[in-house]
C-alpha cells in the first residue's frame, strides 16, 4: 500500500505545482527507486486528461557513461533530445538517488565538458519556460541514500519531506497559496529598490537588481518550494562571502567555500575541501564566474542543513546565489553550462540591508 502523503503529494504536483491540462504533454523523470511516486504521478495526470510519458533512469549508467565514453560521446546529443525538449508542455522531474557519492570518482573536465555539450538543452528549456510554454518542477523522493546524507533514518527523512512540502496539511495547495501570498509583498517590496548589502561572518557582499524581476517562488518549480529571487545585474557583485554549508555539485561535497568578487568576477576562490574541483567548475565556462541567481530562502518547515540544495537553498533565515547559468525571466544575461547553488547562513550574526533599509537580521525577516 502506498503512503497516502505520496498520493497527495502527487496530486498537488499535478494539479498545482505544473496545473496539467487536458492534453498536455507532461513528461516524468525518475529513477526506480521512486516508483511510488512516479506512478502516483502518471495515474494524477491521466486522471486530468494529460498524456503521460515516463523518462526511466537506469541506475549505474551515469557512472558507465562517464567512466568509458570517448570525447566524441561525451559532445554527442542527439537531435529528438531537442525535439522533445520543444514539444512537452510540463515536466515533473523526481530526484531518487541511491548513491549521492556514485560520481565523486569522474574527472571534474569530463563532467565539464558533458555539460557543455547538453547546454542547449538546458537552455531551449529555460527559453520556452521563461516564456511560459512550458510549466516544470523537480522533486525529491526519500531515499535512505538521501536519509543519510541528511543524517537521519529513513522514517525521519520522510516525515522532514513530506512536512517541508507541506502535504500534511489539511489543504496543502491552500496552504502553498498562502505562502504565495506573503512572499508576493517580499517581491514587491524588493521590485522597487536595488543595492543589496549582504554581512555576516567571512562575508561583506554588495550586488544591484534595480533592473531585474524578483520571482516569487511558491512550490511551482521546485516542490518544497520557499525562496525569492532575481537575477542580479552581473558586473555589480563586489566583494566577498563564505558559505556556511557545503557546496554540493555532481555528488562532490565543497566545504567552506570562499568567493571574491570584483566588477561581478569570481577573481579568488578557496575551499577547505574538493578546491580543485570548484575551480575546475569555475574555469568550466565564462559565465561560471558571475552569479545567475540571487536569493532569499523564506520555507519556516525546513530548518536543518540536508547536504540537498532543494531544502538547504530554502532554509528559512539563509541567503544563496548560484554561479553561473541564470533564469531569463528574472531578468539574468549570464550563460554557462553550470548552474550551482551556494548557502550563506545569516540566522547567527548576519545582516542584509537593501537601499540602506534593514531587510533581514539574523535570520528573521524585518519588513
Amino acid at each position: 500500500m502506498r503512503d497516502p502523503r505520496v498520493e497527495r503529494m502527487a496530486k498537488v504536483l499535478v494539479e498545482y505545482s505544473v496545473g496539467v491540462k487536458e492534453g498536455d504533454l507532461v513528461r516524468i523523470q525518475g529513477g526506480p527507486e521512486g516508483a511510488p511516486l512516479l506512478l502516483a504521478l502518471y495515474e494524477e495526470v491521466l486522471a486530468r486528461g494529460g498524456h503521460p510519458w515516463v523518462q526511466l533512469g537506469l541506475e549505474g549508467a551515469e557512472e558507465v557513461f562517464y567512466a568509458r565514453a570517448s570525447d566524441a560521446q561525451l559532445d554527442f546529443v542527439p537531435k529528438f533530445a531537442l525535439a522533445m525538449v520543444a514539444e512537452i508542455q510540463a515536466s515533473i522531474s523526481v530526484w531518487t538517488e541511491t548513491n549521492t557519492k556514485r560520481l565523486t570518482g569522474v574527472d571534474p573536465a569530463r563532467q565539464a565538458r558533458r555539460a557543455r555539450a547538453t547546454r542547449p538543452l538546458s537552455e531551449r528549456f529555460l527559453e520556452r519556460a521563461a516564456k511560459k510554454e512550458l510549466r516544470w518542477t523537480g522533486t525529491l523522493y526519500p531515499t535512505p541514500a538521501f536519509a543519510q546524507d541528511a543524517e537521519m533514518s529513513l522514517r525521519e527523512f520522510e516525515d522532514f519531506v513530506f512536512r517541508a512540502c507541506r502535504v500534511e496539511e489539511p489543504d496543502p495547495v491552500g496552504a502553498w497559496r498562502e505562502l504565495s501570498r506573503w512572499q508576493d509583498g517580499l517581491v514587491r517590496w524588493l521590485s522597487a529598490r536595488d543595492e543589496v548589502h549582504i554581512v555576516g561572518p567571512g562575508t561583506d557582499l554588495r550586488l544591484r537588481t534595480g533592473s531585474r524581476t524578483w520571482i516569487n517562488c511558491d512550490g511551482h518549480e521546485n516542490f518544497p518550494d520557499g525562496e525569492v529571487f532575481t537575477g542580479p545585474i552581473e558586473d555589480s557583485v563586489e566583494g566577498h562571502i563564505r558559505f556556511t554549508y557545503p557546496a554540493c555539485l555532481y555528488g562532490r561535497e565543497v566545504e567552506d567555500v570562499r568567493l571574491e568578487f570584483k566588477g561581478g568576477r569570481v577573481v579568488k576562490a578557496s575551499a577547505g575541501k574538493n578546491e580543485e574541483f570548484l575551480r575546475k567548475m569555475l574555469d568550466a565556462d565564462e559565465g561560471t564566474r558571475y552569479v545567475g541567481e540571487f536569493a532569499f530562502g523564506t520555507n519556516p518547515g525546513i530548518q536543518r542543513f540536508t547536504k540537498n540544495t532543494l531544502f538547504d537553498e530554502k532554509i528559512g533565515g539563509t541567503v544563496h546565489l548560484a554561479l553561473g547559468r541564470g533564469y531569463p525571466e528574472s531578468g539574468s544575461k549570464n550563460s554557462s553550462a553550470i548552474h550551482w547553488d551556494m548557502v550563506c547562513d545569516l540566522r547567527q550574526g548576519g545582516e542584509v540591508r537593501v537601499d540602506g533599509v534593514p531587510f533581514l537580521r539574523d535570520g528573521k525577516i524585518l519588513i
